[in-house]
Order: C-alpha cells, then sequence, then structure tokens
C-alpha cells in the first residue's frame, strides 16, 4: 500500500440549473483505500459518482486518475482512461440483457483487447457466480447480478474501483453479503474502493469515512 493517490479531485464545481451541486470538492484516494462517501438524497452523490468516474466532467477544479490529468483529454482518451483504470459498479448493474454473465464481465477486456479468461474464472469463483456464467441477466437474482456488475468492474484490473449504492436494490441479507464480497475481492485485485452510499450502516466497514452535504465534503 503507498500514499501515491490513485484517484484525487481538486476543487470540483459542477453547476445544475444555476445551482452548485458540488461546491468546490477535493477528495484523495490512495491505493488501497477503503472509502466511503454518504450522504442524504439529494447530496450530490451521484453527481460525485460520475464525476470521479469519468462519465461527467465537472463545470470547474481538476482530477487525477493514477496522477494523470482527466480534464485535458479527448473524449476517447477519457473513455480508455475510464475503461483501463477504473471500475464501476452500478446501483441498477446496468448489464446487458441480450448477453450472458460471463459475456457481461468480459466487455471491458474485449474492448480493451487483452481478454484474460483465468482473471475471470478467479472472480467469478470468488464471487461465488462460476455456476452461473451461461445465464442471461433475466434469469439471476438481484445479488447474483450485482455480483456479475463487480466481476464486470474489477475485469481490467482497475486502479480504483467507485460504487453507487451497490447494495441499495438488494435486501439487507443480500447486500451484507455482498459487500462482504466486493470488499474480499478488491483486496485480491488490489485496488482501491470508494462507495457513495447514503446507508449508514456500512460505515464500520470502512476505513475512510466522508459526509457529502450542500456539495461539500468532510471526514466523518
Amino acid at each position: 500500500m503507498t500514499d501515491e493517490p490513485v484517484l484525487r479531485a481538486a476543487d470540483l464545481v459542477v453547476e445544475r440549473g444555476g445551482e452548485r451541486i458540488l461546491d468546490g470538492l477535493s477528495l484523495s484516494i490512495s491505493a488501497g483505500d477503503r472509502t466511503l462517501v454518504r450522504g442524504p438524497s439529494g447530496a450530490g452523490k451521484t453527481t460525485l459518482f460520475q464525476v470521479l468516474g469519468l462519465l461527467a466532467t465537472p463545470d470547474g477544479g481538476d482530477l487525477y486518475v493514477d496522477g494523470r490529468a482527466a480534464g485535458d483529454l479527448s473524449e476517447r482518451r477519457r473513455a480508455a482512461l475510464r475503461r483501463n483504470r477504473v471500475g464501476l459498479v452500478f446501483q441498477d448493474f446496468q448489464l446487458v440483457e441480450d448477453l450472458t454473465a460471463w459475456e457481461n464481465a468480459r466487455l471491458p477486456q474485449e474492448h480493451a483487447g487483452d481478454v484474460d479468461e483465468d482473471w475471470l474464472a478467479d472472480l467469478f469463483a470468488a464471487l461465488d457466480i462460476d455456476d452461473r456464467r451461461e445465464q442471461y441477466p433475466g434469469a439471476l437474482s438481484g445479488g447474483e447480478r450485482q455480483r456479475v456488475a463487480i466481476a464486470r468492474a474489477l475485469a481490467n484490473r482497475p486502479s480504483v474501483v467507485l460504487a453507487d449504492e451497490p447494495t441499495g436494490q438488494l435486501d439487507p441479507d443480500t447486500a451484507e453479503q455482498v459487500l462482504d464480497l466486493l470488499l474480499s475481492v478488491q483486496a485480491e485485485a488490489d485496488a482501491a474502493l470508494a462507495v457513495i452510499s447514503h446507508d449508514r450502516g456500512l460505515t464500520g466497514r470502512f476505513a475512510d469515512v466522508y459526509e457529502l452535504a450542500d456539495g461539500r465534503i468532510d471526514r466523518a
């Protein structure tokens, strides 16, 4: 583990309709960190996820991934940086319905042109979905779909995994199991993890906890 940040946001500003959703927000996440950003509905959590995940461009401030400034990159290079260095786990899973679980998890590797099926097999085994490889998303439970989404996020061995309400659509028992697996495979992949959630019950599982309110972030 190193103190070198794999993801660093400096003075991020996002405005929507004349309102500042993010207001000079700064955050640094280092290799191996487990970080929770919590906040109520409307606090800007999804906006923060989109900006940190290189899905949206801030109106001000800077974002660095593995020390590389993302703001100066073309959309094509931003997409490549996101694909190779940032793993994304969405609340609503965002699996492709006409692809099998295995094919969904393989997508990032195919887009990168570097398929490593041994690593995917390790992920499916660790996530306890090895017997679901050939199933389509419609045949999977919510917990199984989220595990496939986690495998997809880790497929390219990213520097950091960002998860937006990863347990938000799961019942409490399934949510606890999925979180356990996420933390386990995050350690195996040697990636930093940042979870953005309204669920204060997650707090005890993370070493670094931040509160997002009024577009700003403070250590809890």
